[in-house]
């Protein structure tokens, strides 16, 4: 191996070594940039999945109230 060949090698491994270690760190920020934003959103689906259980709640309510027979009744009374 001549003396070219050998400081040509040399300054391809230490590009490529700097590559990967830009790569990895790269990889190191999007890993911890996706953990916040999954903690965020986990919050906010715990918010969401209470409120959607209240309106649940509600839309069964009104269903009873609008399925009752009295109401009905109180509906025809009032459309004549």
């Amino acid at each position: 191996m001549t003396g070219t060949t050998m400081v040509v090698l040399i300054v391809l491994i230490s590009v490529g070594f700097g590559v990967l270690y830009d790569m990895y760190k790269k990889h190191l920020e999007f890993k911890e940039r996706t953990q916040q934003y999954n903690a965020k959103n986990s919050e906010q689906n715990i918010q969401l999945k209470k409120q959607v259980s209240v309106l649940e709640e509600r839309v069964a309510v009104l269903e009873k109230i609008v399925t009752d027979q009295g109401y009905q009744v109180s509906q025809e009374i009032n459309r004549l």
